[in-house]
């Protein structure tokens, strides 16, 4: 099924896209006294997304739509709206806009579905309030809203360290064909990361620019994801989705992202990546399957 897309914007309005983030490697390298884990990652973003769109409103409020919808109908706060009342009280705004989120990215997922709404809301609201706040400040808000929001905010390839508010500028990477395949799986990081046991892992960022998607899928095998073993152990699905791609013609690297139930293969191409999902989508018609690319 296609992605929801926004109507053509009323006037006034604004829109912006919140971009599914890859955690192309992720290594856990220690745990902090509080308990967070403290991370090791090359993040970057690919074109499929969820889409927000803004217009003045005498409050703050929230619609939700799109194939994932329903996802969130249980929550009793979004994060779009926990980010736009963060931001409203950091830059002293009384005025109000109604927020149109399009749920296109699964739930609970490992691609930053909430943290890139939250980023997105951030940006958005900023435009359309005509803030100006500083990069810091927006960064500051952004920590305080979840790990993965400062990156998501930056919408830009980076390592990223600490707990995720440490970030780096990242080699950039060259043109690939990413297929993303979710098993409809909820799963939550924080059982993730309760289900991880043995060593920690070194750091392993590279300096290198890759020349290709072969080159890029060399570096990334190198490396790996701490998260993807106990995920596989709470979804056992996820190995039968890493099986999949890594079948499916021209995958150079299959690998999960962040804490899942979302893998990602990786292809030299956007044709190649979109054949891999036409051949995955046939087998498993029941599963998330989406070819697309990476940002930038």
């Amino acid at each position: 099924m296609s992605p929801s897309p926004i109507a053509a914007l009323p006037v006034g309005a604004l829109g912006e896209a919140a971009p599914a983030k890859l955690n192309l490697y992720l290594h856990v390298v220690g745990r902090r006294d509080d308990g967070y884990h403290r991370l090791d990652s090359l993040v970057a973003f690919t074109e499929t997304a969820d889409r927000l769109r803004a217009e003045p409103a005498p409050e703050l409020s929230l619609t939700v739509d799109g194939l994932f919808a329903d996802g969130l109908k249980d929550e009793r706060d979004n994060i779009v709206l926990k980010a736009a009342r963060a931001l409203a009280a950091q830059a002293s705004v009384t005025r109000g806009a109604h927020i149109t989120l399009i749920k296109n990215l699964p739930v609970a997922s490992g691609i930053g579905g909430g943290s890139a709404d939250a980023a997105a809301s951030l940006r958005l609201l900023h435009r359309l309030w005509r803030l100006e706040a500083g990069d810091a400040i927006l960064h500051d808000i952004a920590a305080k809203l979840g790990a993965d929001v400062p990156v998501c905010l930056r919408g830009e390839t980076s390592y990223m360290g600490g707990i995720g508010e440490e970030l780096a500028p990242a080699p950039a990477l060259p043109p690939v064909g990413i297929v993303l395949v979710n098993p409809r799986v909820p799963l939550i990081t924080a059982r993730v990361f309760q289900a991880r046991g043995g060593r920690f892992s070194e750091p392993a960022r590279f300096d290198e620019t890759p020349a290709d998607a072969r080159a890029l899928a060399a570096l990334l095998a190198a490396r790996g994801n701490d998260l993807e073993a106990p995920a596989a152990t709470l979804v056992p699905a996820i190995t039968g989705v890493l099986d999949a791609l890594r079948a499916s013609p021209g995958c150079l690297l299959a690998r999960l992202s962040g804490s899942g139930a979302t893998a990602f293969g990786l292809y030299d191409s956007e044709n190649a990546a979109a054949a891999a999902s036409s051949w995955i989508g046939a087998r498993e018609p029941h599963w998330w399957v989406v070819p697309t690319r990476l940002r930038g």
